[in-house]
């Protein structure tokens, strides 16, 4: 009996053991954060306690504001600034998991004659804060897609900046109109194992695409993060164009892992309250993902 009794014990502390392992297995598979320029905490000490209290696994660091200026407004080129910010950071258990070139919303990173040193500047910067993926959105660049000759000039380009990322182990993550097959062919001319796709909802909803089928046809090693949000309307749990059940299952098919981040989604009628707006589209991916 006492043998039994043994056997039963230790059939169940298995049993609980692996279920613990497979849930922390899934809870580290996909992380939540938001990012820190949409929160009105752009480069601020406080948006390690903001993430905390919103319940975030970590924040996506900008670069600072760039303007008509040659360098971003970034404070992390100062060792004292970077000390400090991961001080906190560790304190708090929040992570930098990506670091965005916000500055490229409104400006071509063609035309840049700096884009060299921007460039160094963020791989810099995701070296202190201990990342390894940068955003560049290509929205400053117009109306590429129509112009041959100006998508060539961008595949050049990015291919350099893949080039320098590569070298240094990171990786810059593209936001495009394309879909999941131009983004392939893109990537394909490009020629860079430096740059890959930072996947966002919103792009995806203006140009009437199917996230989940979009997700699969890319693949697990096309994306390097997720902007998980759609434009400012209802909150993301409100949203009809986002079908997180759906997409979660479509995430889990290609075995992808990694950050998702919420940048809007806000309740239009109340756009400026943070912690209602970041705090409940927080809960609602954690819930789903997690």
């Amino acid at each position: 009996m006492c043998k039994l009794r043994f056997l039963f014990t230790l059939l169940l502390f298995a049993s609980c053991t692996a279920f613990s392992v497979h849930t922390l297995a899934q809870q580290q598979r996909y992380l939540v954060g938001v990012c820190d320029w949409m929160v009105l905490k752009r480069q601020k000490i406080g948006e390690f306690q903001l993430a905390k209290d919103l319940g975030c696994d970590g924040i996506e660091m900008d670069m600072g504001g760039l303007g008509n200026r040659n360098s971003f407004d970034n404070k992390m080129r100062n060792p004292d600034m970077v000390e400090l910010f991961n001080h906190t950071a560790d304190s708090l258990q929040i992570k930098v998991g990506a670091v965005a070139m916000s500055g490229f919303y409104g400006q071509s990173i063609v035309e840049k004659e700096s884009f060299r040193w921007l460039v160094l500047d963020c791989l810099n910067t995701l070296d202190a804060m201990g990342a390894t993926v940068a955003f560049l959105p290509l929205g400053g660049c117009g109306n590429w897609t129509d112009s041959l000759a100006l998508r060539q000039k961008i595949v050049w380009r990015l291919h350099e900046i893949g080039e320098m990322a590569k070298a240094r182990g990171k990786i810059i993550g593209i936001d495009t109109p394309l879909d999941a097959e131009g983004n392939i062919q893109l990537l394909k001319d490009i020629g860079s194992d430096g740059i890959r796709i930072f996947y966002k909802f919103q792009t995806a909803i203006e140009n009437r695409r199917d996230i989940p089928s979009e997700l699969k046809k890319l693949g697990s090693d096309r994306i390097c993060a997720i902007h998980a949000s759609n434009t400012d309307g209802v909150l993301l749990r409100y949203d009809k164009a986002v079908k997180m059940k759906k997409i979660k299952k479509a995430l889990d098919s290609i075995g992808w892992t990694g950050w998702l981040f919420v940048e809007r989604s806000r309740d239009i009628s109340n756009v400026h309250d943070v912690m209602n707006n970041y705090g409940e589209n927080v809960k609602f991916l954690k819930e789903i993902l997690q």
